[in-house]
C-alpha cells in the first residue's frame, strides 16, 4: 500500500455553477481504516469515483493503487449469488468467497439462491464479501450501513476492524466508531484528516469551534471598543485642527501655540493611526475563525395533539398471498410514545408501516383499530420516486412551499440547489426533501421508515434535538444506534 496525495485538487461537474473541490491538497495512508464523512453534496461520493481515475479533474492525485469500489454494479440479479460474488471479485476461489461471507454472517445456502432472492442487508454483505476477497486492492466503500439492521451494522463494523485498509464514507457514528482508526472529513475551506474515530474527532472539532466562537466574540468587542476608540481620538484631533485655524497668526507667534498645537495634532493623529492598525489585525484574525463551523439552526415541528389510543394491533399477522411477513404482534400506541420497531433485515418492519399507513396489496388478521380523525406524516424508506421541480413537489406534497425552502435551508441545502431536478439531487439531499415534508405536516403520528438513510451526522442531531423539543407521537423504524437511545421511548421488538 501508498500514501496517496491529492495536490491542488479542483473539480466541477459539466454545467455545475459551482466547484465541488477548489485547490484542495491533503493526503492519507491505504494502510488506514479511514473514516470518511461530510455535510450532504459536499463531494464525498464524487470524490471516490476521482480516486477511480472516472472523473477529469484538476490538480493532482498521485500515489494511487488499483481500487474497489462497493456497491459494485450487478448487471444481472436472476444469476447465483455465487456468480455475482465471481463477477465482483474474478481472482477469488471459491472457498474464500463462502469464507469471507460466513464471517459477515450470511448463510452459504443464500449464495446458491438468485441474487434478485436475497434481502437489501444480505446483498451488501456478500457484495462487501466479495471485495475483500483475492486482489490487493484499496476498498472504497459508499454507505454500506444503510441497509443492514442494527446486528448486521455492529458485524459489519466487527469485519471492518480486522481488515486492512479501507476508505469508508459513513454517517453512523457508533458505526465509524467501531472500525476505523482515522478521520477525513470535507470542512466549508478544505478536507481535513485526522487520527482517532469519529467520537474523537467530533469532541476536538466541538472544542475547536467552542474556542474560535469564544475567540470570535472577543475580538467582536475589541473591535467595537477599537473603533469607539478610534472615533473619540478622530474628535479629538478635529477640533485640534479647528483650534489652529481659529486663532490669528498674530495670536499664535505671540502666545507660542503653533508648536503645542502642531505637537499635540500629530500625536493625535499617530495614536488614531495606531488605534485603526490594531483593529485592522483583530478584523483579519476575526476573519479567519469559524469558516468550518458548521451552523445547524434549530427546527420547529407541530404536532396535534391526540385524545385518546392511537394504534391498537392485537395478534396481527401481515401476509402477501399464501406467504406470511409479519406477526403476530400486539401492541399499543399513545400519545407521546416514540416506538422504535426493531428486528433483522425482512422481518416485515417496512410491511408493517405501510400497513398502517393504509397501503393495499397484503392482507392481515387478528385486530387492529386506529383513532377516528387520526392524521399522519410519511416518511418513506425509498426516494427514487422523486424528480421534477422542488415547486411542483411542495404542490402535490400540499405542504406550504415557503416553509418547505426555509427548512431545506436549515438542514443546509443552497439555494441553487432549489433550481436542479429533484432527480439530480444526491440520496442525502433527497431524503432531506421527504424530511422537510413531513415537518411541514401537521399530525397526530409521524412514521418515518429509516428517514436518515445518506443523512449528514449535522443533519441527524438537528433531527434528534426536534424530537426531543416538541415530542411528537412516532413510530420509526431506524438502525442508527445513536438516534435510537437518544429518540426512543420504548422498543417493539418484530
Amino acid at each position: 500500500m501508498s500514501m496517496i496525495r491529492v495536490t491542488d485538487l479542483t473539480f466541477a461537474y459539466p454545467g455545475s455553477y459551482d466547484n465541488i473541490f477548489e485547490h484542495a491538497s491533503f493526503q492519507f495512508d491505504t494502510n488506514w481504516k479511514l473514516g470518511f464523512t461530510g455535510r450532504n453534496g459536499r463531494g464525498k461520493t464524487t470524490f471516490l469515483r476521482l480516486l477511480t481515475g472516472e472523473l477529469p479533474h484538476g490538480g493532482a492525485i498521485t500515489g494511487g493503487v488499483p481500487c474497489g469500489y462497493f456497491p459494485p454494479p450487478v448487471r444481472d440479479d436472476s444469476r447465483m449469488t455465487l456468480e455475482v460474488m465471481e463477477a465482483a471479485c474474478p481472482a477469488a476461489e471459491e472457498w474464500e468467497l463462502l469464507r469471507e461471507a460466513g464471517l459477515l454472517e450470511v448463510d452459504g445456502e443464500a449464495l446458491y439462491r438468485p441474487f434478485s432472492t436475497l434481502s437489501n442487508g444480505e446483498r451488501t454483505k456478500v457484495l462487501l464479501a466479495a471485495l475483500f476477497c483475492g486482489e490487493d486492492r484499496y476498498l472504497l466503500i459508499d454507505e454500506p450501513t444503510n441497509h443492514l439492521d442494527a446486528h448486521a451494522r455492529q458485524v459489519t463494523a466487527e469485519y471492518l476492524r480486522k481488515k486492512r485498509g479501507f476508505l469508508l464514507v459513513s454517517h453512523d457514528r457508533d458505526f465509524l466508531d467501531g472500525c476505523v482508526d482515522h478521520m477525513m472529513a470535507i470542512n466549508k475551506t478544505g478536507v481535513e484528516v485526522v487520527s482517532g474515530t469519529f467520537s474523537s474527532w467530533w469532541e476536538n472539532k466541538a472544542r475547536k469551534d467552542a474556542f474560535e466562537q469564544t475567540r470570535n466574540d472577543r475580538l467582536k468587542g475589541e473591535i467595537r471598543r477599537l473603533e469607539q476608540s478610534a472615533e473619540e481620538r478622530r474628535r479629538k484631533a478635529d477640533a485640534v485642527e479647528r483650534a489652529k485655524t481659529g486663532i490669528s497668526s498674530q495670536g499664535i507667534v505671540k502666545h507660542g501655540l503653533r508648536p503645542y498645537l502642531g505637537e499635540k495634532s500629530r500625536k493625535g493623529q499617530q495614536q488614531r493611526k495606531n488605534i485603526d492598525r490594531r483593529a485592522e489585525r483583530a478584523i483579519a484574525e476575526k476573519s479567519e475563525l469559524l469558516q468550518d463551523l458548521e451552523r445547524a439552526d434549530a427546527l420547529k415541528l407541530y404536532p396535534l395533539a391526540a385524545r385518546g389510543r392511537l394504534l391498537d394491533l392485537k395478534n396481527v399477522t401481515l401476509s402477501y398471498g399464501v406467504r406470511t411477513v409479519c406477526g403476530p404482534l400486539t401492541f399499543a400506541l399513545e400519545p407521546g410514545d416514540r416506538v422504535a420497531l426493531d428486528g433483522s433485515n425482512g422481518c416485515g418492519k417496512s410491511t408493517l408501516l405501510k400497513f398502517l399507513c393504509g397501503e393495499e396489496g397484503m392482507s392481515h388478521a387478528g385486530g387492529s383499530t386506529r383513532l377516528s380523525g387520526l392524521t399522519v406524516s410519511v416518511v418513506p424508506q425509498d426516494t427514487s420516486f422523486l424528480k421534477g421541480s422542488l415547486r411542483d413537489f411542495a404542490r402535490e406534497s400540499q405542504v406550504d412551499e415557503t416553509l418547505l425552502l426555509a427548512i431545506l435551508r436549515k438542514l443546509d441545502l443552497s439555494r441553487v440547489q432549489f433550481e436542479k431536478d429533484l432527480a439530480d439531487w444526491s440520496a442525502g439531499q433527497r431524503k432531506k426533501a421527504l424530511l422537510a415534508r413531513s415537518l411541514c405536516q401537521s399530525a397526530h403520528l409521524y412514521i418515518w421508515d429509516e428517514p436518515l438513510n445518506y443523512i449528514d451526522v449535522w443533519s441527524r442531531m438537528q433531527v434528534e434535538e426536534l424530537l426531543l423539543t416538541y415530542r411528537p407521537t412516532m413510530l420509526f423504524v431506524e438502525h442508527d444506534g445513536a438516534f435510537r437511545r437518544h429518540i426512543a421511548t420504548r422498543v417493539v421488538q418484530l
